[in-house]
């Protein structure tokens, strides 16, 4: 059976550039002591990409362009996991769109993450959650998650979950697998009967 699409999914070629970017962020993971490399790539609502790759490159879309920032997003994943429920994939196919240059823009951002004292060591993706947030940006759209996990898609731990879920539950999390395949799911479907911050409102 296929795999029903979420609402709030990507157009194909859009899926390819985020997940491209994931796995460029992963090559500049600093992991000496799980060597478990994991890259995450960010998508904002006003079209941003923060993540690892060439700064100043920008993907012509239908409406708006996504702009590559040049962020290291470095990890420590030494407990990463398996989604319970994989369900059917997609595969990334045909040609990426051209990408047109644009003036040198970098952010200057390096991260280096795991350290000798294991819990100090922070997920890509929060790195790159935290990374938008000190830029200005709290609307996200998409998330793409890449390992080197060759059986699995790699899925986001417990505290990403609740750190994306800070930011609402109606945006797509994309869970790759090196041979280009992926799982799509919501951060609601990933963190159902969640806590966030429309809950402490609730406290009179």
């Amino acid at each position: 059976m296929a795999q029903e699409r979420p609402s709030c999914a990507l157009e194909p070629e859009h899926v390819q550039r985020l997940l491209l970017s994931s796995r460029e962020a992963k090559k500049s993971a600093y992991c000496p002591y799980s060597r478990f490399p994991v890259g995450a790539a960010l998508l904002t609502r006003d079209g941003r990409i923060f993540s690892d790759g060439p700064p100043g490159m920008v993907m012509n879309t239908s409406n708006n362009c996504l702009r590559i920032m040049d962020c290291r997003l470095l990890t420590f994943h030494g407990w990463r996991h398996s989604p319970v429920a994989c369900g059917a994939s997609a595969g990334l196919n045909g040609q990426s769109p051209p990408l047109a240059k644009a003036a040198p823009q970098s952010l200057g951002a390096r991260c280096n993450v795991e350290n000798a004292s294991y819990t100090l060591g922070i997920c890509a993706e929060r790195t790159a959650i935290q990374k938008a947030i000190s830029e200005g940006h709290k609307d996200f759209k998409a998330i793409a998650i890449s390992s080197n996990l060759q059986d699995d898609f790699i899925s986001p731990c417990g505290a990403c979950r609740q750190v994306m879920r800070e930011f609402g539950t109606d945006w797509a999390v994309y869970m790759t697998k090196p041979d280009g395949t992926y799982m799509v799911r919501t951060v609601q479907e990933l963190l159902p009967a969640s806590f966030g911050p429309e809950d402490l409102q609730k406290i009179h």
